[in-house]
């Protein structure tokens, strides 16, 4: 049972501490497909602990600035009943840094593993993969109405996102809006050659202009970029699907 009623935190905190079996995770995936609020402070809990982990990847000597700052934000946003149990962990991980390793696969259910990229991807890409995963779960859900409408038009007039012009020969098979840090994301479920990806949009809440750049995985492969306030990412649970040329193709889309 996935009810509001039956869902209590500590469920939800164990999902971000990546201590459910598969089963107990998809109950609680299911769950915040229906509860979009808790959803984004699931989501929020998630990104923060991406942002720690990210600065302990930058090879920070213990207490640099970084990793101090990533550590504040962490304990300081997360709710007042997991503050000691944050701080104790953000203490463990300190402790394993300075003494020469760190258990990468601890930190971050859907954190990127066997990662094939020149540099470390941003946030959003992370964020791109949660919606993804999500869609696929909403997919298996007969009580979850799907939206197959693509209206770039009214999409940008309510999330002030411009999305790319999709080919004809594309299916638009669902269109969701998830909650973000800075506002909300737009993720399109697409089928193209019988091949199911996922097109997803956010303002990350930084300017930028980033080519497109690949990021494989070992369950799944996005290819992303950014064109000045607003990112893009596709994503694939075939991390074979080779969707680099596809993300070129949306991105001229956009100029």
């Amino acid at each position: 049972m996935t009810d509001a009623e039956t869902m209590n935190r500590a469920d939800l905190d164990a999902y971000v501490d990546n201590q459910l079996d598969a089963a107990a995770r998809l109950r609680v995936e299911t769950f915040l497909a229906r509860n979009p609020d808790e959803a984004a402070r699931v989501m929020a809990d998630l990104g923060l602990r991406t942002t720690l982990k990210l600065a302990l990847q930058q090879d920070h000597a213990p207490g640099a600035p970084a990793t101090r700052e990533a550590a504040r934000r962490l304990t300081a946003s997360l709710e007042g009943r997991r503050m000691w149990t944050s701080l104790q962990r953000v203490a463990a991980i300190a402790v394993l840094v300075s003494v020469g390793w760190f258990a990468n696969s601890s930190i971050g259910p859907f954190g990127p593993r066997e990662v094939n990229a020149s540099t470390q991807p941003p946030a959003f890409v992370e964020q791109a993969l949660r919606a993804h995963q999500t869609s696929l779960v909403r997919e298996g859900m007969p009580s979850q109405p799907v939206v197959k409408t693509y209206d770039r038009e009214e999409i940008r007039a309510a999330t002030a996102i411009l999305m790319p012009e999709l080919p004809k020969e594309w299916q638009v098979q669902d269109v969701q809006i998830f909650p973000s840090d800075f506002g909300p994301s737009v993720e399109a479920t697409i089928e193209k050659d019988g091949q199911r990806i996922s097109l997803f949009a956010v303002r990350p809440g930084q300017f930028g202009v980033e080519p497109v750049k690949e990021l494989t995985m070992a369950d799944a492969e996005a290819a992303w970029w950014q064109i000045g306030e607003i990112a893009y990412a596709l994503v694939s649970s075939d991390r074979e699907a080779g969707l680099s040329d596809e993300a070129d193709l949306l991105r001229n889309t956009l100029h």
